[in-house]
């Protein structure tokens, strides 16, 4: 039976992260993000906007499997998104997280994502 193990939310300021980024002459983003989701950052609309969201969801995966599962620790760094063709943003479960989620029973992780004004909001659910 398919169920949803563990969820997460996250609140990002698209400002806060333009700034972070210009304070940190591009380490933020350099250190942060994917290749993957900085190449997907240039093409859209607002490269700040989809940065924040994605930031975002790896805020929220994070909290969804440390806050379900105490006992797992992880860069939350390492979650990456895709943005599929048409527009919206995939979970891309790369080596660490592919471990981490055998290991909680998870089988994949559904993500949102969500802009208005100066903020980004991402949920995410841990699939079994």
């Amino acid at each position: 039976m398919r169920g949803v193990l563990g969820v997460g939310i996250d609140l990002v300021s698209i400002s806060e992260i333009k700034d972070l980024d210009e304070r940190t002459k591009g380490a933020f983003v350099k250190q942060t993000y994917s290749e993957i989701e900085k190449e997907d950052a240039k093409s859209a609309s607002n490269y700040y906007e989809f940065l924040a969201g994605r930031f975002a969801v790896k805020e929220a995966v994070y909290k969804a499997i440390c806050g379900s599962f105490t006992d797992i620790n992880f860069d939350f760094r390492r979650v990456e998104t895709k943005r599929m063709s048409n527009g919206a943003p995939k979970f891309i479960q790369n080596e660490q997280l592919l471990k981490i989620l055998k290991t909680i029973g998870a089988t994949d992780v559904k993500i949102s994502i969500s802009n208005q004004g100066d903020l980004a909001i991402a949920i995410a659910e841990l699939i079994s």
